[in-house]
């Protein structure tokens, strides 16, 4: 646990009582700060107060009263479309709202920190596509390397929640545009932006509301380096901002779709192969082809990324190399999950809306492609372009046949559920297939989360796989 300063005595207020919320109630009750906290179910209510902690409805009358600090957790609206009661009040009262994160941040560098001989580093990944799989990447290669890390935020552990680090560590931190946009303290060491697609635009209010708290990382906070993709304008534009012009280095630009012109840092993936290049010249390249854990060209930028973070933290070329090699991928994230008859099925769950679909589209051939859920806004747009290596689709989802009216001319069956979906797409596909789960939608309609449609995935893949087995 980190252990929250600066509130000693005062009384703070946590809305929302998932992981993020207790591990911050634990953290301020640690740091000598008196929390009360609140969750609008019952169950979140009950937890919390069985590890003794007061509830406090701040949307009751003056019950902000003495109230410091309001501290909300990520997936409640603190502006659009509605900011949640309990901040609105908090608005009203001047009761300052912040987050987990900005917690964190604001506690680096108090109690034990300031003992290590060579200080704890931290690394902020974000962006619309990638930063799960560019986080755990970055925290794969440092580990390989010997270096004490930690993963946290949207990934893994909460923020407060990880341990105190040790001397020379680095923390990894997947943030997204929820925890960035409230958080009143931002200082990472090294900050990654990915890249930029549609999502969350009733969150924010529209595509500008969501690039600007994605561009908090880098404006509130000031990193030592920024890592910035720039196959979107966003990034692009950020990476301009962010540059004092040629020979900046602090600034290090990716691309998984063109070559750059390597007078700055770049690093860029083009035919599979990773180039380093610095002042115009090149340092180091990696053939990216044959590691199965990083398919597609959507993950050589999340290697990319990765990269730049390892070289900016010191590692070697091929130091980072040999970390390549050896990492799984994530659960739900271009995974691998077995082959029959030469056809491969891979789980991306995790390809929630159209953009992060195309991706994984155009890893591979000839797909079998399972898709469909909640509709996100912007329909399949993005995604058409890559249809092409579509050998037939196969519908899921409570709407499948409202689904199926963006696919056009593409060979389609609706499903409905993941049962048959499976089913059919393993019974037609050839060798040389993908059945790919890239749903291009929420898994809101039939599942709780993307996991649990991934896990759903799994398990009828295994019993094909079982049933063939000789």
């Amino acid at each position: 646990m980190i252990p929250v300063t600066g509130f000693e005595g005062q009384k703070i207020a946590v809305l929302g009582l998932g992981r993020s919320g207790l591990a911050t109630a634990r953290a301020l009750r640690a740091g000598g700060a008196v929390p009360v906290v609140w969750d609008d179910g019952a169950e979140a209510r009950a937890r919390a107060q069985a590890e003794g902690f007061t509830l406090s409805d701040p949307t009751k009358p003056s019950a902000l009263e003495g109230v410091s600090r309001l501290i909300t957790s990520p997936g409640i609206p603190n502006l659009y479309p509605a900011p949640h009661a309990a901040i609105l009040a908090a608005y009203r009262a001047n009761v300052p709202v912040d987050n987990d994160v900005g917690l964190f941040f604001a506690s680096l560098g108090q109690g034990e920190w300031a003992d290590h001989d060579r200080p704890p580093r931290v690394v902020a990944v974000t962006g619309s596509n990638g930063k799960s799989t560019t986080s755990a990447l970055i925290a794969h290669i440092l580990a390989e390397a010997e270096v004490p890390v930690q993963l946290a935020g949207n990934i893994g552990r909460g923020v407060l929640d990880i341990d105190p680090p040790e001397d020379g560590a680095v923390i990894v931190l997947e943030l997204s545009s929820y925890q960035i946009e409230l958080a009143r303290a931002l200082t990472p060491d090294i900050a990654v932006f990915t890249n930029l697609s549609p999502d969350h635009l009733d969150r924010h209010g529209g595509m500008g509301g969501y690039y600007a708290a994605k561009r908090r990382l880098f404006s509130e906070g000031g990193p030592d380096r920024a890592v910035v993709g720039i196959d979107e304008l966003e990034g692009l534009s950020l990476s301009n901002q962010l540059s004092q012009g040629a020979g900046d280095d602090r600034v290090i630009r990716i691309s998984s779709a063109q070559k750059l012109d390597g007078v700055n840092w770049d690093i860029f993936a083009r035919k599979g192969w990773l180039a380093e290049w610095r002042k115009g010249r090149q340092v180091a390249a990696i053939d990216l082809r044959e590691i199965a854990g990083l398919a597609g060209a959507h993950n050589h930028q999340n290697a990319c990324a990765a990269y730049a973070v390892a070289r900016a933290l010191g590692l070697g070329p091929r130091v980072i190399e040999g970390a390549l090699h050896s990492f799984q991928g994530l659960p739900h994230r271009s995974q691998v999950l077995g082959a029959l008859r030469g056809v491969r099925f891979v789980n991306d769950s995790k390809a929630t809306n159209a953009d992060a679909a195309a991706k994984a589209l155009q890893a591979f051939p000839a797909i079998r492609w399972i898709c469909g859920g909640l509709e996100k806004e912007g329909g399949l747009d993005v995604a058409r372009p890559h249809f092409g290596s579509v050998r037939k689709a196969y519908v899921i989802g409570r709407e499948a046949a409202k689904f199926a009216l963006h696919l056009g001319d593409l060979p389609y069956e609706i499903c409905t559920d993941m049962a048959t979906a499976v089913a059919r797409a393993a019974a037609e596909a050839e060798a040389g297939e993908v059945v790919l789960l890239a749903p291009a939608a929420a898994s809101f309609d039939q599942y709780d989360n993307f996991e649990q449609r991934g896990d759903d995935f799994a398990t009828h893949v295994a019993r094909v796989l079982a049933q063939s087995a000789p």
